[in-house]
């Protein structure tokens, strides 16, 4: 099977697999490309609400291919993972990474740049740029700064080490951690859940959670929230005890 990111929409939840199992899911060039791809068309579809980044087996991504750490003309390697993680991380939607296994190089990359990561016991996380005397990009290196502070930011990039659930949980790397087996089923309700809430809250919170916003950009929401039909739905059904139906964008 050729080394490729597969994507499966099922009901709400969209599930993009990372495989390349001879390599443990490492990313080659083609796989950093496909990625925003994959994510443009998730963005575009209205049935899809929620994104989970899960990987083949029992391996999330060992990082990328070393063999593609030469340009093969298609864009730098480093580039073209700074330009998925960039995509991913301004996917419009909820964005779930399910971790198994090695979460190691690119691959905590692309973890990072999720809004959440849940995980399976004995999941091992690095991030591994001083192994091999690369520089990791500035943009990746703040995100991850934002996600577990300095002081553990520095621990993962200096030393290059793994670390496990245990101190990844208390570090903030990751939000919840699950046997293995029940890894699928938590990701899978969370994703139901958060497929249940506004859109409009959830779009508006991730962009804000992401930067200061001018005030054009809270004038924008505070309008979507005036004219749109969520706030007016979730109070009226709140008061009637019964599950709210959320159309934010008009349409969903």
């Amino acid at each position: 099977m050729e080394p490729a990111l597969r994507l499966d929409v099922d009901g709400t939840t969209a599930t993009i697999r990372i495989s390349h199992p001879g390599k443990r899911n490492a990313m080659t060039n083609a796989m950093w490309r496909q990625l925003p791809t994959l994510l443009d068309r998730c963005a575009a579809d209205p049935a899809v609400r929620v994104l989970v980044l899960t990987g083949e087996g029992g391996t999330f991504c060992a990082g990328a291919d070393i063999t593609a750490l030469t340009p093969d003309g298609g864009g730098a390697p480093r580039d073209l993972a700074v330009a998925a993680e960039e995509a991913l991380a301004a996917f419009p939607k909820p964005t779930l990474a399910a971790v198994r296994g090695s979460c190691v190089g690119g691959g905590c990359q692309l973890a990072v740049a999720c809004d959440l990561r849940f995980a399976a016991e004995g999941a091992r996380f690095g991030v591994t740029p001083a192994r091999l005397g690369i520089v990791y990009p500035a943009s990746s290196t703040r995100r991850l700064v934002e996600l577990v502070g300095p002081a553990t930011a520095k621990y993962l990039l200096f030393s290059a080490e793994l670390v496990g659930t245990d101190r990844a949980l208390r570090t903030g790397l990751v939000d919840e951690v699950w046997p293995d087996a029940e890894l699928d089923g938590r990701v899978a309700e969370f994703a139901r859940l958060l497929a249940s809430r506004s859109q409009l809250t959830q779009a508006a919170a991730k962009e804000f959670a992401a930067g200061p916003a001018s005030p054009e950009r809270v004038t924008h929401w505070s309008e979507q929230a005036r004219t749109g039909a969520d706030t007016a739905e979730g109070v009226a059904a709140f008061l009637q005890r019964r599950q709210p139906r959320f159309t934010w964008p008009a349409g969903s």
